[in-house]
């Protein structure tokens, strides 16, 4: 039997839009959930009592968004399908006192977010988002999205060994400059204010990253690829939000959930991370509203699978030797399974069955990644979910070039595979 496609290349077109709006984790969660709302999606409050109303609901809490969709015929230990991502991507993160300067030139502290490859940032166009808090504790999202901050290199004139090897210091080489003259202490968040309409004297506490400002495009002859910042993660959080939408209108068997948190860059021990309690205290909260006791919160958990969407490693035609020769995922040859023995990734055998089973329902192709023996693995929300919950996790994502890099590479319609494939799972 032929299955058709759900999503095609406008799903690419729509995940550029998203990502130029997402600038920040905060960003990020908040333009999911508008995707979700404009689909029939309620937000919830966590300080308000829950209603066991069907239908599709959502949280924000900071940079972190957890959705889902109760069907008509859900019970008290009916299990959930979750759909895990992030919403962070490595960066570099304004500091409290951020106005410095050296030699003539104002700057702006910074600290590095996550593992960056520094000298992807440098001679870069930078724009700054994030968050405002103001006195009365309410935070105001903040973009300012045009060419205002850069980390300039050292001319090779000054460095003629640059090509044999070169070392960024953190400290002293990965400060932005924004203008010329001595620095002033609170013009950066008095300028960011300004474009909030905020008081900067009302200002008590900032959450600001960078970010390129140069937009996603496709790229190649053909335009079979797509060059993109952030596409980890978002390219995952676009993909989880788009096939929960879809997964409201079929006819679920368990709730389908995505599950979109921040921090995983830097360890996802946080309130808003994997590592805390606000998936598993979200999924009990919605069990408990519909009567749920102890026996049928264990069934229902017991009943439920999470999908941890992440990207991987496409094999990169210039350092072949550095992939595990038996596993070379391609651009454009569809989503990834990710397996590591150490459990980096929770991928297992049944994980895999699930995987493959909602790949052949949506007729997606699929590929399998595994880390070259002789080099360290990176890990996902995968295990650390899998550990909190107690639930049968399976690890995947799509193949990219440059990762964490400030802007990535990915097959053009491997972001549509994606989602079709977290439709099948959602839904099944």
């Amino acid at each position: 039997m032929t299955v058709m496609p759900r999503f095609d290349r406008r799903h690419t077109d729509d995940l550029i839009s998203f990502v130029t709006k997402a600038t920040s984790p905060y960003h990020a969660a908040s333009e999911a959930a508008g995707l979700l709302a404009a689909a029939g999606f309620r937000q919830l409050t966590e300080t308000d009592e829950w209603d066991d109303e069907p239908g599709g609901k959502y949280v924000i809490r900071a940079g972190a968004l957890v959705a889902w969709y109760v069907p008509e015929s859900a019970g008290p230990a009916t299990g959930f399908r979750v759909f895990g991502a992030h919403t962070d991507s490595p960066t570099l993160k304004v500091k409290p006192h951020p106005d410095t300067g050296s030699a003539g030139w104002r700057q702006v502290g910074v600290e590095i977010y996550g593992g960056v490859p520094r000298d992807t940032w440098l001679d870069r166009d930078l724009g700054l988002s994030g968050r405002l808090v103001t006195r009365d504790g309410q935070p105001h999202l903040v973009s300012i999205n045009r060419p205002l901050l850069r980390v300039p290199r050292l001319a090779i004139h000054l460095d003629r060994a640059v090509n044999d090897g070169q070392v960024l210091d953190a400290q002293n080489h990965m400060t932005p400059l924004w203008g010329l003259g001595e620095p002033t202490e609170g013009e950066l968040i008095a300028t960011v204010a300004a474009t909030a309409g905020l008081d900067a004297d009302d200002v008590v506490g900032w959450d600001l990253v960078v970010h390129d400002v140069q937009p996603p495009a496709y790229l190649g002859k053909d335009n079979e690829l797509l060059a993109c910042p952030r596409l980890d993660n978002l390219v995952s959080v676009h993909a989880g939000a788009a096939a929960l939408a879809a997964a409201a209108q079929e006819d679920p068997t368990h709730i389908p959930v995505l599950a979109a948190f921040d921090h995983e860059e830097t360890g996802s021990e946080s309130y808003t991370g994997a590592g805390g309690p606000i998936l598993d205290t979200i999924l009990r909260r919605v069990l408990a509203a519909r009567g749920a006791g102890v026996e049928d919160t264990a069934r229902a958990f017991a009943d439920s699978v999470v999908m941890s969407s992440d990207t991987g490693h496409a094999v990169h035609p210039n350092y072949v030797e550095r992939h595990e020769p038996g596993h070379h995922p391609v651009a454009g040859g569809g989503p990834i399974l990710k397996v590591n023995v150490n459990q980096r990734y929770a991928s297992e055998g049944l994980g895999q069955a699930v995987f493959v089973e909602a790949c052949d329902r949506a007729g997606v192709p699929w590929q399998s990644y595994v880390n070259r023996n002789s080099l360290p693995c990176g890990t996902t929300i995968g295990p650390i979910t899998a550990a909190k919950l107690g639930v049968l996790t399976v690890d995947v994502g799509i193949a990219i070039l440059s990762m964490h890099s400030s802007r990535e590479l990915c097959g053009a319609d491997d972001p549509a595979l994606l989602a079709d494939a977290a439709t099948a799972f959602l839904t099944g």
